[in-house]
Formats: structure tokens, sequence, C-alpha cells
């Protein structure tokens, strides 16, 4: 069976992460979020899937590559081009995306499945295709009840007793919305629902499909299930995403490594030694990390592979990407540290070289920066000889 990945986008909310890792490539504990896709979709028998890419596409079509070493067919639909001898993203939006490959050549030809490349799933897509096909229905949109203050963020879905689509919001104020059941980016289509997408334009699934299929009296359907739905859309969800892996509450995600000790997880060859650290778990700590004598850690925390911790550093609650050097002055508590950047639970980053704080935070891989201490010092002696002159 037939099924589409959504990963063309350029994952704006989800920056700086997104400056040189496309959304459907974020790592949940190591795994990109698309393999556990891909890893569902084939469970469910849906083992040949087109994906569309763009932005860093080539980070996706070099990890996945035919899909042969996950059990499944993949091929890629690119949408840009080469200006100037660089290759150019430019999406054409989910709809549009599904129409150009169809338009190469009739790929959509029986009910077929699509997903969203950015968020964590634990679907009976096998039971949502049956109820989808026992409805009659072109298109079904897989829903979930959230709560008023959170339905902005998504698009609101309003269906009467049968489950057939009367009106469906694109991301309205909380006064507008007009239900708090919610699209989560999982789709069941029948081919017919191409006739409704023009050619060769961008074109959304959510803000102009789905309102054109309401207006048409096309046969539209929501279907509410219970399931394991993580949306990763913004920088918080992320954060809140390895919180809850790390925490026992996503249960479809497996913690990597050794448990060395209860809660304290390890990839290969962590340098650390145990007595003389204070580390209390939920914590996942990447393969060739270093962690000196005297450095805190709190979980729930993730500390990515090749990292460097100083002693006297703490960190608590938060999620460090691989080749970060923590500096001994460093104490984060709730952030995320993603190359030169260090970003709250809200979002906000900050640049640690464009700020100067690069010998608290920075690359692993670069020369080493010279700890304010040392700094103080070199200071104080030009001082002094420039006062000789």
């Amino acid at each position: 069976m037939k099924a589409m990945i959504l990963a063309a986008g350029r994952g704006t909310r989800v920056r700086p992460i997104t400056f040189t890792i496309p959304k459907p490539m974020i790592p949940i504990l190591q795994k990109p979020v698309m393999e556990f896709l891909v890893e569902l979709l084939r469970q469910h028998g849906f083992d040949e899937i087109m994906v569309n890419v763009s932005h860093l596409a080539k980070e996706i079509e070099d990890y996945f590559r035919d899909g042969s070493r996950f059990g499944v067919q993949i091929a890629y639909s690119f949408e840009g081009r080469i200006v100037n001898g660089e290759l150019m993203g430019e999406a054409l939006g989910s709809a549009g995306g599904m129409r150009r490959i169809q338009d190469f050549y009739p790929y959509f030809d029986d009910t077929f499945i699509v997903l969203c490349g950015d968020a964590l799933i634990d679907l009976n897509l096998t039971e949502a295709v049956k109820w989808h096909k026992e409805k009659g229905a072109i298109a079904t949109i897989i829903m979930k009840s959230v709560r008023r203050e959170e339905v902005s963020s998504y698009g609101v879905v309003v269906t009467d007793d049968s489950g057939r689509i009367k009106t469906f919001q694109e991301k309205p104020s909380v006064e507008e919305a007009l239900s708090t059941d919610i699209n989560t980016g999982i789709y069941i289509f029948e081919p017919e629902v191409l006739n409704y997408i023009p050619s060769g334009v961008e074109y959304d699934i959510g803000s102009q499909l789905f309102p054109q299929l309401v207006e048409k009296g096309a046969p539209f359907y929501g279907l509410t299930m219970d399931f394991e739905w993580v949306d990763i859309g913004k920088v918080p969800d992320y954060w809140r995403a390895i919180r809850g892996v790390l925490l026992g509450e996503i249960k479809n995600v497996k913690i990597p490594g050794k448990e060395v000790f209860p809660g304290i997880y390890t990839g290969l060859n962590v340098k650390v030694n145990w007595d003389k650290v204070n580390i209390k778990g939920p914590v996942y700590i990447g393969g060739m990390t270093s962690i000196e004598d005297g450095a805190t850690i709190i979980g729930p925390t993730m500390i990515g592979t090749n990292c460097y911790i100083h002693k006297g550093a703490t960190v608590e609650n938060s999620v460090i990407f691989e080749y970060s050097r923590l500096g001994s002055e460093v104490r984060l508590v709730d952030k995320l540290v993603f190359g030169r950047y260090c970003v709250d639970k809200n979002g906000a980053a900050i640049d640690m070289e464009a700020a100067a704080l690069d010998w608290l935070i920075a690359d692993m891989r670069k020369t080493s920066v010279v700890p304010p201490e040392e700094r103080n010092a070199i200071a104080e002696l030009v001082k002094e000889n420039n006062s000789d002159l």
C-alpha cells in the first residue's frame, strides 16, 4: 500500500535546530522523528512511501536512501531548482506537493495515507483506513481533542453525529474556535481528492484543500481516535517530547544505550567518574561524551554525543545537542543547547557567539576559548606592560 510523508517545510518555528537539520530529521534521543513514521507505516502494510523534500533535502535522502534498510521502498519528489549553482528549495505546500507527484506520473491509484513528518504517533492505521472506507469518504482527518487554550496552534474540525465535517477552521483564535477537536496532520485520501488541487502552484491541505472540500460538499470525514501524538511544531514541543520520553510518558520510544544506574543511560565510551559527579536521572548521555569531576546533571536531561561538560557546570531539565562544550560557569535550567544557540523552554534563543558568551557554551570542535579567569589575567598583564611604556 502507498503513503506519503510531508517533509518539504522549512520548520521556521523550530529554529535554530532547523538551520542545519530538516524538521523530519530532528532526533528523538538519537533517532530521527521520520524514522518512527516509516516504522509505523511498515507495520500497517504501507511499504511504498513517497516523500516530498525541499529544505535540506539531501539530509533526508542520504539517511533514508531507497528505504530498503527500513523494510520499505522510498522515493523523493524534490521541490526547488538550482540558482547560480546553489540548490534552492521552493516548497509547493502540502497539497501542491501531492499534486506534483501525481502530475509526474499517476502514483496515487488507491486509498493512501499522508503523514506530516514532524510528529511522533502511535496510531492503528489499519483501523483508521477501515473506518474511512466504510464511510465512503474521499478524505478523512484523524483528530484529537485538546484544551481550548491550545486550539489556535491547530486546524479545528467540526463534525456532525456521523463524523462528516461541517466546518474546518485553520488556526482560529480561542474565541472563534467552534470545537476543541483538532487536525493531527494524519490524513487518509482517495485518489479523487487530487482533482480538487490545482497543478503547478503552491497549495496547502489545511487552509485551502479542506475548506474547498467542505464548500463542495465532498464526502469529507473526521475520526477521533485514542492514540499517542506528540507534535513537534515548535522548540518548546521538542523540549517536552524529550522530557516525555525520559520520564516514560511516551511509550513508543525506547531510551537508547545502556542503563548504567537506575534512570541513567549512556551510549558507548562515556568518560565519567561516577563517584565524583552529581547525576540524578532520568538522564541520557550520548557516546564519546566527557563529564569532568564536580559537574551536576539533573534529569530529565539529554546530553548528546561528543559533548564536554566542565567541572562545576550544572545542567538541569535540559536538552544538549551533540558536540556541545559547557564551561564550568554554566548553570542551565530548562534550556536547549544547539550549536552556538541557547534556547529557553518558550523558544527564545541567545546566539552565544554573537553575545561573546562562547566561553560558556561553544562547539566542542572549535579551538578552546580562553576562560574568563585566564582572560582577566592576560588583560591585567597587558595593562601593566602598557603602563611601563
